[in-house]
């Protein structure tokens, strides 16, 4: 027997473990690969953003996935293991309780996102230029508050981003930051595309509570029940300012928050919005 049939009869059973652990690790990760598409696959076909929260402390399962989001410039959560959140308010209308609101930010130093609507910047001028002017960044909330899942052509989706920016350059006199959250949490992968092709990041959430109802407003345990256990570190946080409740209980808010050792980020630092480079979304969210 030659050397080589000798050495090749002594190491077969070690070269057949081996090639079947070759091909078991294949399988693994072409299901694993497939899982993904199958993931990728299931967010494009999402139209209305949702959230299930598994476990208290952590971020919840998002019905589109952070890897999906992430190719069109959109968030819903930064992860991260530090105990911090970024709060946002959605506005679309003026009832008395932002500057409850902002004076509670102020005594927190916390700086919040705002998101608003058209009429907002033509009914409100004052209370616009004082986010701005203590460090807030105020994001497009569309011009008409639409459905915007429903608006498939590019002239229509630009329009309704456009006429804010417009407004916002007029009221505080500088370009708008390029932070966009669509009315509802309604959108299409047509939305996020065309978003991210006119410069703006999409910016949903990944917690809130039912706070917007302004003839049915919850209690203020109802809402620290909400608020409090589904706190999460990286917590891209939802309020609308046209809450009573919200704007009761913003200062207690904050502090509990405190408490639990949560400090208050800026995301529009974050997402580059006073950077020279924006951030890569592919790295900053774990795309691949």
């Amino acid at each position: 027997m030659s050397k080589a049939a000798a050495f090749l009869k002594r190491s077969w059973p070690a070269l057949a473990v081996a090639a079947v652990a070759l091909a078991l690790g294949a399988a693994a990760l072409w299901e694993l690969a497939g899982r993904q598409r199958e993931s990728v696959a299931a967010s494009a076909g999402v139209t209305n953003w949702g959230l299930s929260f598994q476990q208290e402390g952590q971020p919840p399962t998002a019905n589109a996935t952070a890897d999906y989001l992430a190719q069109f410039d959109s968030v819903y959560c930064v992860p991260t293991e530090e105990k911090i959140l970024y709060l946002t308010f959605d506005a679309g209308f003026e009832n008395g309780n932002t500057e409850k609101i902002l004076d509670a930010l102020k005594k927190h130093g916390a700086k919040a996102t705002f998101f608003l609507v058209g009429n907002y910047f033509e009914t409100q001028p004052d209370l616009v230029r004082r986010m701005a002017a203590e460090g807030h960044t105020v994001g497009n909330h569309t011009y008409s508050h639409p459905d915007m899942s429903k608006i498939s052509d590019r002239e229509s989706f630009r329009q309704e981003l456009e006429k804010n920016e417009a407004l916002y350059q007029q009221t505080v006199g500088e370009e708008m930051p390029r932070l966009y959250r669509p009315p509802q949490g309604k959108f299409c992968e047509s939305n996020l595309k065309m978003a991210q092709e006119l410069g703006y990041k999409t910016v949903f959430w990944s917690l809130a509570y039912v706070d917007w109802y302004e003839n049915d407003q919850p209690t203020p345990q109802q809402a620290y029940n909400k608020l409090l256990p589904r706190a999460h570190p990286g917590a891209v946080v939802l309020l609308h300012s046209t809450s009573k409740t919200n704007g009761d209980i913003m200062d207690d808010l904050l502090g509990r928050w405190e408490e639990l050792g949560y400090r208050f980020g800026d995301l529009g630092a974050l997402l580059g919005e006073e950077q020279e480079a924006p951030p890569d979304f592919q790295s900053l969210y774990g795309a691949g």
